[in-house]
């Protein structure tokens, strides 16, 4: 997805719930949060706050929306906190596709096809999204699923990986791709990690070094 349909001009839905953002403020939580956050950087240099401040506010957003993205007056609001320029803050949220600039689903299907990934089999996975209705850049009908194909996400030992939400699944292949989405559609919590058990970044089987505990 490029810049411009990243930004592009909002669906009726989405301008509803754009103009009841404009009151947006943070949670006392998230205030004290933000504090914090802010206070890490020397006066001055409170601009340099602004990427763990968007983080904050999609959180935010998710929690009281069901929906991690952030409108264009949630930008400015973290940009008035810190007083940067609105347009530099939105440079910063349209840069990095970890800020999701239009609604996604509630649970964002990351799926790596960097070349690790793709080598080792991502296609498959891809199959099997595509098998349970998920297309690229789309949210599906019942507002579950979003899928996107993203670069490299450091996990190239395990490939073929994803992320969904904060966690990600790797050594995976079609069937334990598929099985993860049904545990999702069935409102349960698929477990995190490897699909074969395999510890860390540790060869598949186990160790074959380093065997001894050390004393």
């Amino acid at each position: 997805m490029n810049i411009i349909e990243r930004v592009a001009p909002p669906l009726p839905e989405e301008q509803r719930v754009v103009a009841d953002l404009s009151s947006f403020t943070w949670t006392p939580a998230n205030a004290v949060e933000a504090e914090r956050i802010i206070g890490r950087y020397p006066p001055g240099r409170q601009h340099s706050a602004i990427m763990p401040l968007l983080w904050l506010a999609q959180y935010q957003m998710a929690a009281q929306t069901g929906v991690a993205w952030l409108p264009l007056p949630v930008i400015e609001f973290v940009a008035r906190q810190i007083d940067m320029p609105k347009i530099r803050a939105l440079e910063v949220a349209t840069f990095y596709t970890m800020y999701n600039l239009k609604p996604v689903g509630r649970f964002h299907v990351q799926v790596c096809g960097t070349t690790p990934c793709w080598l080792r089999g991502s296609d498959e996975l891809f199959r099997a999204c595509a098998d349970r209705g998920l297309k690229k850049g789309e949210v599906t009908n019942d507002g579950l699923f979003t899928l996107t194909e993203v670069e490299c996400m450091g996990v190239c030992a395990n490939a073929p990986m994803v992320q969904i939400n904060d966690d990600t699944y790797e050594d995976l292949d079609y069937a334990s791709m598929t099985a993860i989405l049904d545990e999702l559609i069935a409102g349960r919590v698929p477990k995190a990690g490897s699909a074969i058990g395999r510890q860390a970044s540790c060869p598949e089987g186990g160790r074959t070094s380093l065997l001894e505990g050390v004393a």
